[in-house]
């Protein structure tokens, strides 16, 4: 008997990372440029409004500890990826529709509620792949590859889908527009879905077998409590919390920042500039970054690295800062400034990932353990950036962006401070 067939990892990483990297963007950021189009048929859509109510259908990302063990306990990490893509292609068709409902704000944030749930799970699932189907050196080998495409999603959201959607505004109108858009990436999940059933590997059964409740109470327990007893684990949960602190209150208000009026201290970019802006060089720049990143920390080690990735990530905000200072006109120095802040972001990222895959996710329960440590790292993001535009509103454009640059200094001191635990060897050790 033959065993299971070997899929090069070069076949799933990059489809499975675009699908986690695609809901989230869409629903934390697309959003608010989505209803920034809508405000202009409904004043009451402020940018506090939008921020806060998009800030807060994002939080089942922040969420994953919920459910990530039982994601431990019951079939593959496969079948959870397979029915979570296939119910979100139908959820954001369900979207698409309820923007044609009266009340389409409420129903459409409820939607997007769904969506952020189903996918929050999904991405569980799919990291539980990664860090099950490849051992440690092919995780290193593969986490630049792995970033690039989840940031691929991230750009094909704010940058194809925009232009899409700011294309057709001007030729069906604001409502068609963002219907056909978010119908058609509900087929695009559905169409993936099918590719995963055929090509990604099971990701291992449960790491545990349960039969009973009191089997599931008590392994769902062991999890919690043998995160938590990890060596350093607070340092670690400050660590992913402080590290995004900036990038929370920037990323948010950016979309928002380019939408608006240059009276208002904005740029004044139509929907589809915005896609042309993010669309080429800021993609380009990313996959780049986060390549070169990549390659960068696996030759010198996370811990040696570390640093030049802090200083990567942050420092590029101060683009924002003399985009609002200056208010460029021309949208090919726009997209070229961001671009470069897109390269240290890519660049920068990979920390995160690493962090979490070496230092928080070795042992027993690797599924959960590094779910729970991107729901940490989620809430370090979605936390500052549901008062970002209320701050925004209060200071304007120009001075939001100069206090965030202020707002990085927190993440170069927990860089500096972090510890590092030592692994023990039949976790770190590759997988025969």
């Amino acid at each position: 008997m033959t065993g299971p067939r070997k899929v090069h990892p070069a076949a799933w990483v990059a489809t499975l990372y675009t699908v986690e990297g695609l809901p989230f963007v869409i629903v934390a950021t697309v959003t608010s440029l989505m209803y920034k189009s809508f405000a202009a048929l409904d004043p009451r859509i402020t940018d506090a409004r939008i921020t806060f109510w998009t800030g807060l259908v994002a939080v089942p990302w922040a969420l994953k500890p919920l459910w990530g063990p039982l994601l431990e306990m019951f079939k593959t990490k496969k079948f959870f990826v397979l029915a979570t893509q296939f119910t979100g292609g139908v959820t954001f068709g369900l979207l698409a529709l309820s923007l044609h409902m009266p009340s389409f704000f409420a129903w459409s944030i409820a939607a997007f509620g769904i969506i952020a749930i189903n996918f929050a799970i999904h991405d569980t699932a799919a990291d539980g792949v990664y860090v099950t189907a490849l051992d440690a050196r092919e995780q290193a080998q593969y986490v630049g590859w792995q970033g690039a495409f989840y940031n691929i999603g991230k750009v094909l959201s704010q940058g194809a889908l925009v232009f899409l959607a700011g294309m057709l505004e001007t030729r069906v109108g604001v409502l068609k527009a963002w219907t056909l858009s978010m119908g058609g990436i509900g087929l695009l999940f559905v169409i993936l879905a099918l590719y995963h059933t055929w090509i990604l590997p099971s990701g291992a059964r449960s790491a545990v077998e349960v039969t009973t409740f009191r089997e599931v109470t008590r392994t769902f327990g062991d999890v919690v409590v043998t995160f938590f007893r990890k060596q350093y684990i607070w340092w670690g949960i400050a660590f992913l919390v402080i590290f995004r602190f900036a990038e929370g209150q920037a990323i948010k208000v950016v979309p928002l920042f380019l939408r608006s009026s240059r009276a208002m201290g904005g740029l004044g970019l139509t929907t589809q500039q915005v896609g042309k802006a993010y669309g080429v060089l800021p993609v380009i720049a990313f996959i780049l970054g986060s390549v070169v990143s990549g390659y960068f920390t696996a030759d010198r080690g996370l811990r040696k690295a570390l640093l030049y990735l802090c200083l990567a990530f942050n420092l590029p905000f101060l683009i924002y800062a003399i985009l609002a200072v200056v208010q460029p006109t021309n949208l090919l120095v726009i997209s070229g400034l961001m671009g470069v802040e897109y390269f240290g972001y890519g660049f920068g990222f990979v920390a995160l990932i690493l962090f979490m895959m070496q230092q928080i996710a070795p042992g027993k329960y690797k599924t959960a353990h590094y779910a729970f440590a991107t729901s940490i790292m989620q809430f370090g993001f979605l936390v500052p950036s549901m008062g970002s535009g209320f701050l925004s509103d209060h200071l304007g454009y120009k001075k939001f962006f100069i206090w965030v640059i202020f707002a990085t200094i927190p993440s170069f001191l927990i860089t500096w401070l972090v510890p590092f635990r030592a692994i023990p060897a039949e976790d770190a050790e590759p997988r025969s």
